[in-house]
């Protein structure tokens, strides 16, 4: 059967005039999406090299040492109640899939261990739609945060926020160093404490994953968990901000001392009693305690 050329370029012409108009409107159907994120303590920006007054239970004074943290699993809140997921930009250093490591160090001061890069803000794109609110988790998902961080792609890779396969990653690593107080009544600390001399840190994952040992991973989901679960139903994309803010994180703890027998700071031990007052300003569980809701994590205005 013949087919004339005329019908032949009609054709095809009407076939890239389709696609060109279906290619349209899946960019039309979407729109560009940034969750700008900061730090902050004691009621100031969050920033390395900066001392800082009146932090916790015995209103000492710190400076910043970390603050890095993962995020996942964001969504975008309707004014009904009804969430989207937002695609997540795979840049190919700070997100991949659906996690995004934010790093508020700039690895001055007393964040040495960090490093001068920092990402300050998620981007990728959500359908679109008016949104009322946002929401997220605090931590890798189990299907990643069992990984070899030595051939997973960026920021996976990043060992300074991994323990190892069987427990996984830091999904929080905040950590602050008290200033010395030369005059300091070291009489008053309770029995069997010691001075804090290398500050508070703060390192938050999944503790009770089984398995045969440190280096293999876990088969089932982890007894604690430790995800984060952060919604502000009242967030305005255009306008706000996400703050981190250390202060309200270690508002209940004394950072000048550390309980006895235990890791440095909260290593999320089942059994660390510094653990307790960080664990439910984070809004987890913690010795059969029941949550409340998270107080580190809140929106307001660019400034």
């Amino acid at each position: 059967m013949k087919v004339s050329l005329k019908r032949l370029v009609v054709s095809f012409l009407c076939f890239l005039f389709a696609f060109a108009s279906a290619s349209r409107s899946r960019a039309q159907s979407s729109q560009p999406f940034e969750l700008p994120f900061a730090g902050r303590l004691a009621g100031k920006p969050f920033a390395c090299g900066t001392q800082y007054e009146n932090v916790g239970t015995k209103n000492s004074t710190v400076t910043p040492q970390d603050l890095r943290f993962f995020v996942s699993g964001v969504e975008l809140l309707a004014a009904d109640g009804s969430a989207v997921p937002v695609t997540l930009d795979q840049d190919g250093i700070w997100q991949f899939k659906s996690v995004a490591l934010i790093d508020l160090e700039d690895g001055t001061g007393a964040c040495r261990n960090g490093n001068p890069a920092t990402h300050k803000a998620i981007t990728g794109s959500a359908p679109v739609g008016h949104y009322v609110g946002i929401r997220f988790t605090v931590g890798v998902p189990f299907e990643l945060d069992h990984v070899d961080p030595t051939v997973a792609p960026s920021p996976l890779n990043m060992t300074a926020m991994f323990w190892s396969w069987q427990f996984g990653y830091k999904f929080i690593r905040a950590e602050i160093a008290t200033v010395p107080n030369a005059g300091a009544d070291k009489s008053t600390l309770p029995p069997g404490s010691r001075p804090r001399s290398s500050g508070f840190p703060v390192h938050i994952g999944s503790t009770g994953c089984g398995s045969a040992n440190p280096t293999s991973p876990p088969a089932n989901q982890c007894k604690n968990p430790n995800l984060i679960s952060v919604e502000l139903p009242h967030f305005d994309l255009a306008r706000d901000v996400v703050i981190a803010d250390l202060g309200k994180l270690f508002a209940e703890s004394d950072v000048t001392t550390n309980a006895p027998n235990t890791a440095p700071g909260c290593m999320s031990s089942e059994n660390d009693p510094d653990c307790a007052p960080i664990m439910k300003s984070l809004g987890l569980p913690y010795q059969g305690v029941p949550p409340t809701p998270q107080i580190v994590f809140y929106g307001e205005r660019k400034q």
